[in-house]
């Protein structure tokens, strides 16, 4: 297979519209890219995350690449549980609440052909003390017919516990303060 049989999206024809609001993960690894979005060169995955004023929805478009295939044209399922995961981990993030994945649960409802801009909607569904319980979806058209379903357990960290975790150290101190400006807009 190759790349030319795909074209990624151009994000900014995928905007869901009035009443969202883009979102930055709020912070980076040592080389400024992830695996999940963090490469807009890639063909494996790219991800838009949006905030759905509404109801605080993590509305996200992601486009499932050549890089991300499973079964022959078909997205691997293991992309798509590593899009849940990290959007359900954003999702408590963006209430202002840092978090860790402690368990996962993902439903693979169908195959999702490669090549696919699919929306990927997360959410808070209830917090527990330091537990954040979400939930999650992957679709295209139609909501009520998901490629994939989503839970998550995640816990409540001390923002101090990502100092160590995010950038090189000569921008531990910038990433710490990103990580406390996203948190603290949450908190509004």
């Amino acid at each position: 297979m190759t790349t030319a049989n795909y074209s990624p999206p151009d994000f900014s024809d995928e905007h869901p519209g009035e009443g969202h609001t883009e979102i930055v993960a709020p912070f980076t690894t040592s080389s400024g890219k992830s695996f999940i979005g963090g490469d807009q060169d890639c063909y494996r995955l790219r991800l838009q995350m949006y905030l759905r004023d509404a109801d605080h929805h993590l509305v996200s478009k992601v486009w499932f690449g050549p890089e991300a295939q499973g079964p022959p044209g078909h997205a691997h399922g293991g992309s798509m549980a590593a899009v849940l995961d990290h959007t359900m981990g954003i999702a408590a993030w963006v209430t202002g609440t840092p978090v860790v994945a402690a368990q996962i649960t993902i439903n693979f409802v169908r195959s999702l052909p490669l090549g696919s801009t699919c929306t990927v909607e997360t959410w808070v569904n209830r917090v527990e003390g330091k537990k954040v319980y979400t939930q999650g979806m992957i679709y295209l058209e139609d909501a009520e017919k998901p490629y994939s379903t989503g839970e998550g357990l995640f816990i409540i960290q001390d923002l101090e516990r990502f100092k160590g975790l995010v950038a090189g150290d000569e921008s531990l101190d910038e990433n710490a303060q990103r990580l406390r400006d996203f948190v603290n807009k949450g908190e509004k």
